[in-house]
């Protein structure tokens, strides 16, 4: 394995099983798990719906590819197409986030015949060369090498930067004055913004609601398309909105939106929904060897129905908006807590020094003690000092209330060392 291959805690553990919100390492160890393998399990661990819409799709034919009819992938797309809000919908199928962001920016810039692309500060949009190149956030993109010209702008994060100070109507107005500032400097025509409604890895930061519709009259006035990524957003997660471009939603849906982790519930699912007009935009051939998957359609379309019928996403609204306020008393009277937020069921508390400056060591010993606690979290943010919290969405009000007391004693665990380590 590559050096770079990060693995969390100091000493890794394996996990062996999982069942419901829980999940069970080598050493026969129990955790209660408020990440789900980074936002992917979706609905629980070994969801008896899913796992026998596996089975039973495996028991007849793994693959097939793209290059033949699969009655689950064209069921499945008629469902996202229209869950989506976009009209005329097309729907292509992808193996994971990275690769349906990937897909987005190609059609993007075939569409509008230029490389400009437009993305946010701290923003993540994964690991191949194309979403590198998009990604705002230093830490996770390794290359200054690009195949596009991306020009970032204001407004992902709320809490810093010149605008931090500012109301919201203050913040919206300065961002779009930073927008078309940007613009003014592109060379001709501008492909796309690419833009996740809440930074995921950057630690669950998100402008006020509004600004991407107030983005979006901007963009419409030079052609430019808005694609939304919302492979941690999607299917409910926030609890008020179904997608996180909602939150947005004076202004229409975006032109395409990109989705993955949480619909396959651990089976490697991504995928854009664009317009036709987008869609349509490839002037050669193109397939999915493993996109569109006949095991993997079949997961989520259990997933997805599971989801549906159980009203999941009024689950995050509910459960989530008790767990943050939760967190927000048992946190309150710790100093190394700057702040917690989130909306739905993606929660992030961010370490800050006396001095208001990102404080990564404070959030890896708390990530540390959770785990000793029986809890498993993320880290996030540019500088790793945000812990990120994303439940599976059927988590229940005792567990939210168990997640956030074993939460608070790992937090007071960790002020205690801090202090210690600051006496002379």
């Amino acid at each position: 394995m590559p050096d770079w291959l990060t693995l969390s805690y100091t000493c890794p553990i394996e996990i062996t099983h999982g069942e419901g919100r829980r999940v069970w390492d080598a050493e026969g160890l129990r955790y209660l798990d408020f990440y789900g393998g980074i936002l992917t399990t979706m609905t629980a661990h070994a969801l008896p719906e899913v796992t026998a819409a596996v089975a039973g799709q495996a028991a007849r034919v793994l693959h097939t590819s793209t290059l033949y009819l699969n009655r689950r992938m064209v069921e499945l797309a008629e469902r996202v197409a229209a869950l989506s809000g976009i009209p005329d919908a097309r729907v292509f199928f992808t193996t994971s986030g990275t690769e349906a962001n990937d897909a987005a920016l190609l059609l993007a810039t075939a569409h509008r015949g230029s490389h400009q692309v437009l993305a946010m500060r701290n923003s993540y949009h994964g690991r191949s060369f194309s979403t590198v190149s998009v990604t705002g956030n230093s830490a996770w993109s390794p290359t200054s090498y690009s195949p596009f010209q991306t020009l970032y702008v204001h407004g992902g994060t709320r809490c810093r930067g010149p605008f931090a100070a500012m109301s919201d109507a203050e913040f919206i107005r300065a961002c779009i004055a930073d927008l078309e500032d940007v613009l003014g400097q592109a060379h001709g025509r501008v492909a796309a913004l690419i833009a996740e409604p809440v930074q995921g890895v950057g630690g669950f930061t998100s402008p006020p609601d509004g600004l991407y519709a107030a983005f979006r009259r901007v963009l419409d006035r030079h052609g430019i398309l808005w694609i939304s990524d919302e492979v941690q957003t999607g299917w409910g997660r926030t609890g008020d909105h179904f997608w996180g471009w909602q939150a947005h939603g004076e202004a229409g849906p975006p032109d395409a939106l990109t989705f993955a982790k949480g619909i396959g519930n651990g089976m490697s699912v991504g995928g854009v929904v664009a317009r036709a007009e987008v869609m349509n935009s490839l002037g050669a051939h193109s397939i999915s060897t493993f996109g569109g998957s006949p095991v993997t359609m079949a997961a989520a379309l259990a997933n997805l129905t599971y989801l549906l019928e159980h009203d999941l996403q009024g689950n995050a609204r509910r459960v989530g908006g008790l767990l943050i306020q939760r967190l927000r008393a048992v946190t309150a009277g710790v100093p190394a807590v700057r702040e917690v937020r989130g909306r739905g069921l993606m929660i992030g508390i961010e370490f800050a020094g006396a001095d208001g400056a990102p404080w990564p060591r404070a959030a890896e010993l708390a990530m540390e003690h959770t785990r000793e606690e029986g809890l498993l979290v993320g880290r996030g943010g540019r500088e790793g000092h945000v812990l990120r919290i994303a439940p599976p969405l059927t988590l229940t009000v005792a567990e939210a209330e168990e997640g956030a007391e074993l939460l608070a004693t790992a937090v007071r665990r960790t002020q205690a060392v801090l202090e210690s380590e600051r006496r002379p």
